[in-house]
């Protein structure tokens, strides 16, 4: 096949107009970027799509077990469970609160240490 026939122009052609189309049908689905109009930054921050299952505070495998207002309590919480044998650690909430993150396992020990 010679190149001046353009046979070499078919396949890009071929790309360009499959990714076009691809384009429009994702447009027309409702799978447009998402943010709010103006690009202006989400009210809290974070976009609503990184929200999957509703919940923002969301810890993975670690479950509240106390939350203070100050940091220095956090520790002094921590250190309390930590001589129980419970293995704990913090997070700092959004509000600016501070919580003290258990095992799923031994939460229910832990608010028992935490309230006394």
């Amino acid at each position: 096949m010679a190149t001046s026939d353009g046979w070499y122009l078919i396949g890009p052609l071929i790309a360009v107009g499959l990714v076009g189309f691809l384009g429009a049908v994702f447009w027309r689905m409702g799978l447009q970027p998402t943010g709010t109009p103006g690009g202006e930054p989400a009210r809290d921050g974070y976009p609503d799509g990184l929200a999957i299952f509703g919940d923002r505070e969301d810890y993975g495998l670690l479950w509240p077990a106390a939350v203070t207002e100050d940091p220095e309590v956090a520790d002094e919480i921590r250190r309390l469970l930590a001589d129980a044998g419970i293995r704990a650690t913090s997070a700092t909430r959004r509000d600016g609160r501070v919580v003290v993150l258990v095992f799923a396992e031994e939460v229910e020990e832990a608010r028992r240490l935490a309230q006394s």
